[in-house]
């Protein structure tokens, strides 16, 4: 029997409950990788550089991918390219499991992950924007946004815990499972929708973007997205080495908090500041809040690396005080761009978003890796210059984002100026 590519009576409440819980089960393996990162390095005998190049492959290939897969969805039905892209996050993690024995199978097996995450994240999404009003949309993609956090955050510990009882192979081919149980809940659960109608001569091609650069209330908020990625991959690719760093420079053997369980308490705390960041914006102001957001994380970032290594339980509340200020303007960047889009052109906006912030996030790994062994390898210098160079790209985004002075949103309450 054929099936019916029509829109079924599924409410909107439903509708996002199953699109979240589809994101937390995908995301479950993302973190699996760099938990794990220090005993894999030592296994395949990896250079700091190549660790950083199979974390960064991810959202390299994300970044490439992510143009066209994203942008689709304003001409076919989103759905399709959503488990288009989760079934690729099944055969990366799967293959992982099976078959990755080095540097080269584990570079390849990323790749495929991160084009599957590119058919995920921003598409999921977009299965959310197509249904709310732009009053609701800031609270839909928090809602969005905080089940991958969670999750992600809880891949951490999860891919620790599996990998000790049961071995790295059988973790990897875990989370391939969770994967494929998010493709079954979305393939039988949400309904197919009829494509979008065709796209009028006078908006310009499917993939002409220079309509979505120009509007810049949008496109502002894509830029600070970027490097916001960098800075997050860079914490999140490399916090579980930094920790294990300092637990070893610092002479400690049996800490209470692993590395590990610390990652993904900074990741559930980020979490819940981004919702609160979200908040905050719609009653402060989108733009200030990311302002202040970003000024934070420059400070953070340019003392992290030079004092946390002085002792180990105080680099483990100053890199989730870290963690939770990087955060907490994630959901509001995303809202920003995806609520100021042209709604013909909201795929193709979240396209350019998703590209510039894993371009941001592909770099993010790299920077650390590289700096790390152009200063002889791990050492609280090595890793003071290492995070020192984010501070510098957060500060140079911070320009760009106030000299491009984007709005806020409809649904933000804006505080009165006395006299106005």
């Amino acid at each position: 029997m054929p099936i019916d590519h029509t829109t079924s009576s599924v409410s909107g409440g439903r509708l996002v409950a199953v699109v979240c819980a589809a994101q937390i089960f995908v995301q479950l393996g993302a973190g699996f990788w760099p938990a794990l990162l220090p005993q894999m390095m030592q296994l395949w005998q990896l250079s700091n550089s190549e660790a950083g190049w199979i974390t960064a492959i991810f959202f390299g290939a994300y970044m490439v991918s992510v143009p066209v897969l994203v942008t689709l969805t304003d001409k076919i039905d989103a759905k399709r390219v959503y488990l288009f892209g989760v079934g690729c996050t099944v055969a990366g993690h799967l293959l992982f499991g099976l078959y990755a024995d080095g540097f080269w199978s584990a570079f390849a097996t990323r790749a495929l992950a991160g084009i599957g995450w590119a058919g995920t994240y921003m598409t999921g999404l977009k299965l959310l924007a197509d249904q709310v009003d732009t009053k609701m949309m800031s609270r839909a993609v928090t809602g969005h946004a905080a089940s991958i956090g969670i999750s992600g955050a809880i891949s951490y510990l999860l891919g620790d815990v599996l990998s000790e009882h049961f071995g790295w192979r059988t973790a990897f081919t875990i989370s391939a499972a969770t994967a494929a149980t998010a493709w079954l809940m979305v393939a039988f659960v949400v309904p197919w929708r009829p494509a979008p109608p065709p796209r009028a001569k006078s908006q310009g091609g499917l993939f002409d973007f220079r309509p979505v650069v120009r509007n810049t209330s949008a496109f502002a908020y894509s830029v600070v997205y970027c490097v916001h990625t960098l800075e997050m991959s860079a914490l999140r690719g490399w916090g579980v080495a930094f920790l294990a760093f300092v637990a070893s420079y610092t002479g400690l053997k049996d800490e209470t908090l692993s590395p590990a369980l610390v990652v993904t308490l900074l990741a559930l705390l980020g979490t819940l500041t981004s919702i609160m960041g979200n908040e905050a914006s719609i009653r402060f102001g989108r733009r200030r809040l990311v302002a202040a957001a970003m000024i934070l994380s420059i400070l953070f970032a340019a003392v992290v690396g030079f004092i946390g290594p002085i002792n180990y339980w105080f680099a483990v509340v100053l890199l989730i005080a870290y963690g939770m200020v990087v955060w907490l303007d994630s959901s509001s960047v995303t809202a920003g761009a995806a609520g100021n889009a042209e709604p013909s052109r909201r795929g193709a906006t979240l396209a350019v978003h998703s590209t510039l912030g894993y371009a941001g996030g592909f770099v993010g790994p790299l920077v650390v890796g590289w700096t790390l062994d152009l200063a002889g390898g791990m050492s609280p210098i090595a890793w003071g210059i290492a995070f020192l160079v984010v501070a510098v790209l957060m500060l140079l985004a911070l320009g760009a984002f106030l000299l491009m002075r984007p709005a806020d949103l409809a649904g933000d309450r804006l505080p009165k100026v006395i006299g106005s």
